[in-house]
This record gives C-alpha cells, structure tokens and sequence, in this order.
C-alpha cells in the first residue's frame, strides 16, 4: 500500500490540475490558440491519471484472500502503467495533431493576454503541486541522484505525480514562448509548433515513466540496504551454519515478500530450528517494517549447490 505521503501528493495535484484544466480549456475557446488548447488537454489527461493513481492506492489496500493471498499490493503498479499509456496516446497523441492541423491551417490568435493570465496562474498552481511532490520525493532518496532515486523507488505514485508535473511546467513554458513568438513574429505556424513540441515532452515523459512502472509491474526486489540488514540478521544467529540464499520481490511500495535458504548447524532437532526460524522472523521483521511475508527452507549446502546445479 501507498503512504500517505503518497496520497497527499496526488490531492494535491488532482485538485491543482482540476482548476487549471478549466481554465486552460475557457481560454483557448475564447483565444483560439492551439498550445493553449494542448495545454488544456495536458492538464485534463493529468487530473484523470491522478484520479485512476488513488483509486489504485484503494485497490491495493484490500487484504489478500483465497484468489490472491499475497494481497492486491501491486495493483498500484498497474495503474501507474496505465497511467503512462495515458499521457503518451492521449496527451501527447492530441497535443501533436493539434499542433499539427494548426501548422497546417494556421488561425491567428485573438486576445492573447487572456493566454498570459491563464498561463501565469497555471504555473502558480502547477509550481506548487511540483514543490509539494519534489518535497516528498526528496524525503526517500537521501544522497541519491534524481534519476537514481527514480530507478530505485517502489512508490511510482510520487515520481509519476513528479514527472508529470515536471513535464506540465516544461509544457506551459513551450506554450508561453509558442503564443508569445507567434504574435511577435505574426507567424501563428509558431502556435502549432509549441503545441507539437507539448507532444513530445509527454511523450518523452510517458515513455520513462512506462519503462519505470514496467519494471515494478513484472516483480523487483528490494533495497541493496535492506538485504545486506537481512543477511546480518542471518550471520549473527547462532545456529545457521551458512546463509545459501535470500530472496526478495517487492508486493507493494510498502509489502516486501521475502524468501531464504539457510543451512542449520547439524546435531540441532526439529523445536530448535523452529525456535530459530521464529526468532529470525520477529527479528527481521522488526527491523524492517516494510517486510510483510518470511519464508525460511532448511536447506543444507551440499544440497542447494545440487539444486542450483540442476536448474
């Protein structure tokens, strides 16, 4: 399940993104202008996918039952995919052949202050739904690099909420330089332009985001940092003779299923291995929460070196 950082971020964009959509779409009826009518869109497509991101959120919340006993955590990470083929065949698909008709048929644009004023406020509305996602994105990634952080993070409800506000400011910026040249040049080909060059950033922005959720949507396992704090669980306990694998895959953001091989120390009955399986389990569980199921096979060496070998 998501955090509540997670939904605040995506509020916090749904309701930004509601208002300017409205207004983005009552200014391009009244100016005309093809960006404008492109940015509308952009920011429609955006309220929608916020809209299907909390709905995935609530999904993933469900306990797991007969039919999935793991749970319905990574149902976020479907509607995240979704998510990115929306803004790439909706968003960007639109966005470019708007532009495209106007190149072609150019219209110019009537009232183009009224353009200024909604792109101005747009980007006080967009600005602040981004600073609220940058805040909590920066709050997981420590000393990584953006990018970094994006491949490692579990949670793309904060980096498609960051990403797509990122590509909404690059947007409105295309826009404003679009409407704003059109009407200093008296070239409005340069309005169809902006709005091509509105396709591409989503495009560009809905296929890394894509790459991204495809990765968590097909099973990823868990930190570097939370394995290494399992296997020095495991090393320390008395009694494991030697640690033959652990394995881990992401449930959810926030749901880790983790699975181990170990081979106990001979001369040890069957009450004392579970005492330590047990004891194993409340520890690794204690120091990450984040670890939902434990699985432990007793396994000697000899025998999981056979089995590697076979398979």
């Amino acid at each position: 399940m998501a955090s509540k950082g997670s939904k605040k971020v995506i509020i916090a964009a749904l309701v930004g993104n509601s208002l300017i959509a409205v207004t983005k779409f009552a200014a391009a009826f009244v100016t005309g202008s093809s960006a404008m009518f492109s940015e509308a869109i952009h920011s429609l497509v955006d309220t929608g996918n916020q809209g299907l991101l909390l709905y995935g959120i609530k999904r993933a919340a469900r306990p797991a039952d007969d039919r999935h006993p793991f749970g319905y955590g990574r149902e976020i990470y479907f509607w995240a995919f979704v998510v990115a083929i929306l803004i790439f065949a909706v968003g960007a698909g639109v966005s470019f052949y708007e532009g495209w008709h106007k190149f072609h048929q150019p219209e110019p644009i009537t009232d183009v202050y009224i353009n200024y004023i909604v792109l101005g406020l747009a980007m006080l509305f967009e600005g602040a739904a981004w600073w609220i996602a940058w805040k909590e994105f920066n709050l997981g990634r420590g000393k990584l690099g953006v990018f970094e952080a994006v491949k490692g993070s579990k949670d793309p409800s904060i980096f498609t909420v960051l990403f797509e506000d990122t590509a909404a400011m690059l947007g409105l910026v295309t826009a404003f330089l679009g409407i704003f040249l059109s009407q200093l040049l008296n070239l409005p080909q340069l309005d169809g332009l902006a709005s091509m060059g509105i396709g591409v950033i989503l495009a560009g922005a809905a296929a890394f985001l894509a790459y991204e959720t495809k990765g968590l949507l097909i099973g990823e396992g868990a930190h570097p940092e939370l394995v290494a704090g399992v296997q020095r669980v495991l090393v320390a306990q008395n009694g494991v003779a030697r640690v033959n694998e652990v394995l881990t895959l992401h449930q959810g953001p926030e749901d880790v299923l983790l699975t181990m091989s170990l081979d106990f120390k001979d001369g040890m009955d069957s009450s004392r291995v579970e005492e330590i399986i047990l004891g194993l389990e409340s520890r690794i569980k204690q120091n990450h929460p984040e670890v939902g199921r434990v699985f432990i096979e007793a396994q000697s060496w000899r025998s999981y070196q056979h089995q590697q070998r076979r398979e």
